[in-house]
């Protein structure tokens, strides 16, 4: 798999305020924790290829600034045990649990679809009043991501598939993500990225490659250390 662009020097967080932060701490000081995150890859089937939602993410973000991402974020404690639309089939639960307890994996795909409507607009899912009921039966596991030692701010990131077509709403969001748009796959692998988002768009495009009844039966990846891909044994 070729590698993908690498800007500022900062494979996992290009320009990112972390990364002064990270070359201060003195020697021998432990790594941070990371945050278990996630992230939602939607996408759907263009004229020639398919298209993603994605948005840039502002220049006065301290993690990835002036890059375009997937809509994300990390769990908060209110994502764990919520009511949902719809809870997550057997086979995606079960990549979801892989170094995770039940508790998490489930939390994990309500953050995806938290995020993707805090920042798009977009709802997968119902909303009963003020409460977002996620619909979590429309979600696929693609990979995972932890961001390098090295960080001072660090992520254990999931990374989750929607197909468009179970979504409702009109893009708009919270302001988080610039030109939130649908980007073909080419388009969007030439664009101002992290290393890791290319990575991630690579893995993307070898999945939905595969036929539907295919894609479940993947090997777990795992990008760890400055985007090195292995397997989630």
């Amino acid at each position: 798999m070729a590698d993908g662009p690498k800007p500022d020097g900062g494979a996992d967080n290009p320009g990112g305020g972390d990364l002064k932060r990270a070359a201060a701490r003195p020697p021998g000081t432990r790594a941070v924790k990371p945050r278990n995150a996630a992230s939602l890859i939607v996408w759907r089937q263009g004229s020639g290829e398919p298209e993603i939602l994605m948005g840039m993410r502002h220049a006065k973000h301290k993690f990835m600034p002036s890059v375009l991402v997937f809509p994300g974020g990390r769990v908060d404690r209110a994502d764990h045990g919520v009511r949902v639309a719809s809870e997550l089939r057997p086979e995606t639960e079960a990549l979801l649990r892989h170094r995770a307890p039940p508790s998490l994996a489930r939390a994990l795909g309500v953050c995806a679809v938290r995020e993707l409507f805090e920042e798009t607009g977009l709802l997968l899912g119902e909303r009963q009043g003020e409460r977002l009921l996620a619909d979590l039966s429309a979600l696929d596991y693609l990979c995972r991501a932890v961001t390098p030692a090295t960080r001072a701010m660090r992520f254990n990131a999931r990374f989750l598939l929607a197909p468009a077509e179970r979504l409702g709403g009109e893009i708009g969001g919270s302001g988080e993500l610039e030109k939130l748009d649908w980007y073909p796959l080419s388009k969007a692998r030439t664009a101002q990225l992290a290393a890791i988002t290319y990575k991630i768009l690579a893995e993307f495009s070898e999945w939905v490659a595969l036929p539907a009844e295919a894609r479940t039966g993947r090997e777990m990846i795992c990008f760890r250390g400055m985007d090195n891909r292995t397997i989630d044994a």
